[in-house]
């Protein structure tokens, strides 16, 4: 019986070693461990055998199993490598090469210039608001002291969604919807987006304005003037020629557009130029309009201004045209 398990052994351990793959490598153990396997049926065999014998087979039985079953383990792993390996190397695929990579988002640049105003603005005491984009004629126009006839309310000037209901033309809206709800002293900014039908290399029909709306006692032009260079001055240095040009507004007098000198780059001759450009308007608010909010105008005062941001970014980045700001081209954008 001892020869007949060392045969068995014998003859089970180098089939083991001569299996190349795990279908073989199975067959070889149903044929020594399964149910009509040798070791299963010498197992059987032990009714027929004497006492001593029964437990002398019984142990070299269960000890020729433990070897098989180890044996077949450690092969199986190692055929499992290799065929891991063997799919790797057939799908081409190099696994030390670098992943792919994500690349880092950032913030877009009118809204990198957009946060900057609004801190040089907030530290000067200015708190935040906001208001809708779709406006009612009556805070885009009316309450802004806009007349009907006023050429602002025709449709090319204006996007209108419906009568009565346009897209707002600018923030000062939200002027109004402050003042209705807060009494004077008011101190606030208003960034957002705003919506007019012009198109061209400094014009866009939506573009970013961010107003600005102090109201208080005994407040001046001068203070006006005061805010609008220390604002300038901040953001673009002390060299930045500014200049004051007398204008019109329904809703502020005296009234005022501010133009820095602007230098970039020619898009056809590719020289780079100077020359003034508009970024924002001004003045003192109109006592019309403190009356559509009941704000005594004989003992308050107050100044209003509407900053572009485009064209802040592009005097900032002398960017030749407003449309680069929003065509989302990465060649361009990743530049800042």
């Amino acid at each position: 019986m001892k020869e007949r398990f060392e045969t068995i052994r014998d003859e089970a351990l180098a089939r083991i070693g001569a299996t190349t793959d795990l279908k073989s490598l199975d067959e070889v153990r149903v044929a020594y461990l399964g149910r009509k396997g040798k070791v299963t049926e010498i197992l059987r065999g032990l009714g027929q055998a004497s006492p001593e014998e029964r437990k002398e087979i019984g142990q070299r039985a269960n000890t020729l199993k433990k070897e098989l079953n180890e044996c077949l383990d450690t092969r199986k792993n190692t055929l499992e490598e290799q065929e891991n390996l063997e799919k790797v190397q057939s799908e081409n695929i190099d696994i030390s090469l670098p992943g792919r990579g994500i690349p880092p988002g950032h913030v877009h640049v009118i809204n990198q210039i957009s946060d900057e105003v609004l801190d040089i603005f907030s530290q000067m005491g200015f708190q935040v608001a906001v208001g809708p984009d779709v406006e009612t004629e009556y805070y885009n126009f009316d309450a802004l002291n806009t007349p009907d006839d006023h050429p602002a309310r025709d449709s090319h000037d204006t996007f209108f969604v419906k009568p009565g209901v346009v897209l707002r033309t600018q923030t000062s809206p939200v002027q109004i919807r402050v003042m209705e709800q807060t009494p004077p002293p008011v101190a606030v900014v208003v960034p957002g987006r705003v919506y007019r039908v012009d198109l061209d290399a400094t014009h866009s029909p939506m573009f970013v304005q961010m107003e600005g709306l102090l109201v208080d006692k005994n407040i001046t032009f001068a203070d006006l003037k005061g805010t609008l260079m220390h604002f300038l001055h901040t953001f673009f240095g002390k060299d930045i020629q500014v200049r004051f040009r007398p204008h019109f507004f329904p809703f502020t007098e005296p009234s005022a557009e501010v133009d820095i000198l602007w230098t970039a780059r020619d898009r056809h001759t590719g020289e780079m130029k100077s020359k003034w450009l508009e970024i924002l308007g001004c003045g003192m608010v109109h006592p019309e309009v403190f009356k559509r909010v009941s704000y005594d105008y004989e003992s308050y005062s107050g100044y209003a201004f509407g900053l572009g941001i485009d064209r802040i970014a592009m005097v900032r980045h002398a960017v030749s045209s407003i449309t680069h700001l929003y065509d989302n081209d990465l060649r361009f954008l990743e530049q800042f």
